[in-house]
């Protein structure tokens, strides 16, 4: 006597969402106080309230919803006088910037990321999440970088840091295409193809 079995259809279990740093809107910003571009005033205000007022919620929710800002470290590389410019992906996370060039390296930050009170920590973790580098480096704040004139902008809010890197053993890792080190001339020359925040913040960099 033979027995069939009927093969189950596999259930693939959905991906479990990442929560994410967030801040309410209404905390960082008065009802007309948000600016466009890079404030490089007084940093602390904001770092504090960040600090204060932070709360981790749910990725695929928080992209969709303008009334908070999802706090994104974006660390900007330099060797001398070069800068690490990379191309993301067609196939990143963030369909919005496929392709587009960046200064910026970083990314949202997990609530498992957090394992002290230090924000400059946590943006450090980002970036050796996102590159290979073997050196050292030092830490310079350029400012908070604010951005609503397009849908990715109206979610999130920057902490743009200045990494000064000690040698050029750098690489990009699978979240981007391409990485190398320009000069400020050739980063002026790619401006088109720029994402905004990056447009934003090369006018502040020599």
């Amino acid at each position: 006597m033979t027995q069939t079995t009927t093969q189950q259809p596999q259930v693939q279990q959905p991906k479990q969402d990442e929560l994410i740093l967030v801040v309410k809107r209404t905390e960082l910003f008065d009802a007309d106080s948000a600016w466009h571009g890079l404030n490089d005033q007084n940093m602390e205000p904001f770092l504090q309230t960040i600090q204060a007022k932070k709360e981790f919620l749910p990725r695929s929710i928080m992209e969709q919803d303008p009334t908070y800002k999802q706090i994104i470290p974006y660390l900007v590389f330099k060797y001398e006088n070069k800068y690490f410019l990379m191309q993301r992906q067609s196939t990143t996370s963030e369909q919005r910037l496929k392709n587009k060039f960046s200064l910026g390296i970083g990314g949202h930050i997990r609530q498992e990321d957090i394992t002290d009170n230090s924000i400059f920590n946590w943006a450090r973790r980002e970036f050796d999440e996102e590159v290979n580098y073997t050196g050292n480096v030092t830490i310079e704040t350029l400012g908070i970088l604010n951005d609503d004139s397009n849908d990715v902008g109206k979610v999130h809010i920057g902490l743009v840091l200045l990494l000064n890197g000690d040698n050029n053993n750098i690489s990009v890792k699978s979240e981007l295409k391409s990485g190398e080190l320009k000069t400020h001339t050739e980063c002026t020359a790619l401006f088109d193809c720029l994402e905004s925040w990056s447009q934003l913040i090369l006018p502040k960099l020599s």
